[in-house]
């Protein structure tokens, strides 16, 4: 039997494993799935039509599940997806989705510190961290291995490329390409994400070869089509920058800047 804390409240129909841990004023409503190895702190809400994986932990007043903050919402059946070996920091807030049967999924192995938001029909994938009082807007989609600074604001339909670092205290109105590092108080790409990229084991060739890219698309003024002509004649076709290009050819086919939004 799961350990829940004399003064939770835990619906009957919610589903949890049998070693799942609650810790005192948490309420945990019907059409709920709690995996193996779940613990919650303590006033810890998990709303209706939320799924977690295995072994998250979710600590003081996070709350999963609450209705899409969006005027469209009326009050269709939306869901709320999360993987495994998530860490919640305290007040993290995630909405379900707007749209008939529609989720918004975070991934596995993803650390979100305190008062971060994720709003409805977000997509986070794995392996990402995003840092204190971070607001991310509707339709919002992170890649792996991304690390979002804190205080930072993303815009609806932003994507973040993989590997990419966006530092703290920026507002992001367009999607961030894979493997590149935003600071200051715009969204323009400073550099590559060499930091992360060594983390990885990424090689110094195919640093290299970003780096070179990396002027040419975004510090040249070329213009993004003969900027990408220069790159693929010039610069070696590492996985790494084909990506990068991939992510570009899609962006620029977006509104605004931003290729899921179309």
């Amino acid at each position: 039997m799961a350990q829940i804390h004399p003064l939770s409240t835990v619906d009957p129909d919610a589903e949890l494993a049998d070693d799942v841990v609650v810790g005192p004023f948490c309420n945990i409503e019907s059409n709920v799935q709690v995996g193996p190895g779940c613990v919650f702190d303590s006033h810890v809400t998990i709303k209706s039509g939320t799924t977690l994986g295995a072994n998250n932990f979710l600590a003081q007043g996070v709350i999963l599940g609450g209705p899409p903050q969006d005027r469209k919402y009326k009050g269709e059946s939306t869901f709320l997806q999360i993987g495994d070996n998530n860490f919640l920091r305290e007040y993290v807030t995630i909405n379900r989705a707007s749209g008939e049967g529609l989720s918004t999924v975070v991934g596995s192995d993803n650390y979100l510190m305190a008062g971060v938001h994720l709003g409805h029909n977000v997509k986070l994938y794995d392996h990402i961290t995003i840092a204190n009082n971070t607001g991310v807007s509707g339709h919002v989609t992170i890649e792996d291995l991304v690390t979002v600074g804190g205080m930072t604001g993303l815009h609806q339909y932003v994507r973040i490329g993989r590997v990419a670092m966006v530092g703290g205290m920026m507002r992001i109105t367009r999607d961030v390409p894979p493997f590149m590092l935003l600071g200051g108080h715009d969204d323009e790409v400073r550099d590559i994400n060499a930091v992360g990229m060594r983390r990885l084991g990424i090689t110094p060739q195919a640093r290299l070869a970003l780096h070179k890219a990396c002027k040419l698309l975004f510090k040249s003024q070329l213009g993004l089509t003969n900027a990408m002509e220069i790159v693929r004649r010039e610069v070696p076709m590492t996985q790494e920058v084909e990506a990068l290009l991939a992510f570009e050819e899609r962006r620029a086919k977006g509104k605004s800047g931003r290729q899921d939004q179309i």
